[in-house]
């Protein structure tokens, strides 16, 4: 399952030349993942509720074409790996008036209890899982 954020571009996150600043997509990339979770019904609250957090342990991020203020992207994100400690997603962001590819992203995270110890999902928390094994692409 693959879910589409859909955001426009405001002024402040554009630089002296006029384009997305390149830090501000990390910040969309989190935007998106927090939408996605809430929809496939795992908000951070319930998380944080089981005494979960969900840290980032990488970003890769390849930049492929720019977007301006104003514009609208779109964001696909889809859960590539998971394991029950590891979760890898990928994200598409596209330019919505041009379909440009803008950016090919991918963040990894791991399950940790409030003192940043390693969980296993699938014995702490296996309706979450679930979800996420539901969820992973084929």
């Amino acid at each position: 399952m693959s879910f589409i954020y859909e955001r426009t571009i405001n002024y402040y996150e554009t630089d002296r030349m006029g384009v997305v600043h390149h830090s501000n997509y990390i910040r969309f990339l989190e935007e998106a993942r927090c939408e996605w979770l809430k929809a496939a019904g795992m908000p951070f609250e319930k998380f944080e509720e089981q005494g979960i957090t969900i840290p980032v342990l990488e970003v890769k991020c390849k930049y492929k074409h720019h977007v301006t203020f104003a514009d609208t992207i779109l964001i696909k994100v889809f859960v590539k790996e998971f394991n029950g400690v590891r979760l890898t997603i990928q994200y598409e962001v596209k330019d919505k008036k041009t379909g440009n590819d803008v950016i090919i992203a991918e963040t990894k995270h791991c399950f940790t209890d409030k003192s940043l110890r390693p969980v296993n999902l699938k014995k702490h928390c296996p309706d979450f899982s679930n979800k996420f094994e539901a969820v992973k692409e084929a």
